[in-house]
């Protein structure tokens, strides 16, 4: 039986990229050694860190005067390393779920934290709009994408501040206009690579303004100048990476992915609405997430809930439970997820629904 991989993340990587990383944790650039054990300052594995952040740059069609990072420690570091390095007096965040939450939480122990919006009071199940962002703010994040609640903001905003983006679950899913971001980061492990590996978009000129002192690993100027070297890389995910950054420019780049990605999503919203079993829990559906889909049972078929999840899983749909704050079920549709997998999820919705709705 084929197992469907819905898993949030970690989660669903290209058969290419599997395929190649498992190669090379054997045999890496014909060294001999594995690319787990070869020095990081050897003349392959730089070539593999400088072509990745090559590719980065030209998928997303990112300008001059921007670096690409690749650094450990998960998006979360990043909620402390952004304020610590562009929040001077007050930073504005738009609280639109649990790790848009978390990056807030972190920037308040670096000066004022304006919450512009947040739709906490409504469990996350919509974008707040119509928000005034403070004109004297050091810079406005958002989260585009929220995994938890399926979510996503689609757009590249016009500010007139610096604009800041945690990208974890949503990069190379659609494109992308860099110039209208000072800064733009990601855990690996939804849509890019294994976890371990955190990447950084930011640009240059931001930097080196405010007045506090920065820890050198916290400084992005440090990384900038080690070439994402200054310390010993996660290599085997930065490999992973750069060999799903060539899976995507084979497979038509981004746009391409966008393409893809919204007739996946089309193809389970549509049963979604359609199957009198279950309902969506995004409120408005221009606020819907394509990549983390997120359902329940209606209100009349609750008890069946952990009987659909037994069904499901019979049929091979692994990591649809959805997450304990929201209950129901979740199918992330990242990029490497084939559009066979979401079909084969909604014809066994509908198997479902043959079974219990006369």
């Amino acid at each position: 039986m084929k197992v469907h991989n819905f898993s949030a993340g970690p989660s669903i990587l290209p058969d290419f990229t599997v395929e190649k990383t498992a190669e090379a944790i054997k045999n890496f650039a014909g060294t001999g050694l594995s690319v787990m054990e070869v020095s990081h300052r050897s003349k392959e594995f730089v070539a593999v860190m400088d072509e990745a952040i090559a590719l980065f740059k030209e998928l997303l069609s990112i300008p001059e005067g921007y670096s690409v990072l690749f650094v450990g420690g998960g998006a979360s570091t990043q909620f402390c390393m952004i304020p610590y390095n562009l929040m001077g007096k007050k930073a504005a965040y738009l609280n639109t779920g649990a790790w848009a939450n978390k990056a807030q939480k972190e920037a308040n122990l670096f000066g004022e934290v304006v919450e512009v919006a947040s739709s906490k009071e409504a469990i996350y199940n919509y974008i707040p709009k119509g928000y005034e962002i403070p004109a004297d703010a050091d810079y406005f994040h958002i989260t585009t994408n929220n995994t938890i609640y399926g979510t996503e903001i689609k757009e590249d905003m016009d500010i007139n501040v610096p604009l800041v983006a945690d990208m974890s679950s949503d990069i190379f899913s659609r494109p992308v206009d860099v110039s209208k971001y000072a800064l733009i980061y990601g855990g690996a492990q939804k849509n890019l690579a294994p976890a371990g590996v955190t990447f950084v978009i930011v640009k240059d000129e931001i930097l080196g303004k405010v007045d506090r002192q920065i820890p050198t690993m916290l400084d992005y100027r440090t990384h900038i100048k080690g070439e994402s070297m200054f310390n010993t890389p996660p290599v085997v995910p930065v490999f992973a990476a750069l060999q799903t950054l060539k899976w995507i420019k084979e497979q038509g780049g981004v746009a391409a992915m966008q393409k893809m990605n919204e007739e996946k999503a089309a193809v389970l919203y549509d049963e979604i609405d359609r199957n009198p079993m279950f309902k969506g829990t995004v409120v408005n559906k221009e606020d819907r997430s394509l990549m983390n889909i997120c359902f329940i049972m209606a209100d009349e078929y609750k008890e069946l809930e952990k009987d659909f999840f037994e069904f499901a899983t019979s049929k091979g749909m692994s990591g649809i439970k959805g997450h304990r704050s929201v209950g129901g079920f979740r199918a992330s549709t990242y990029n490497a997820l084939p559009k066979a997998s979401v079909q084969a999820l909604v014809d066994c919705m509908k198997e479902f629904e043959a079974m219990h709705v006369k």
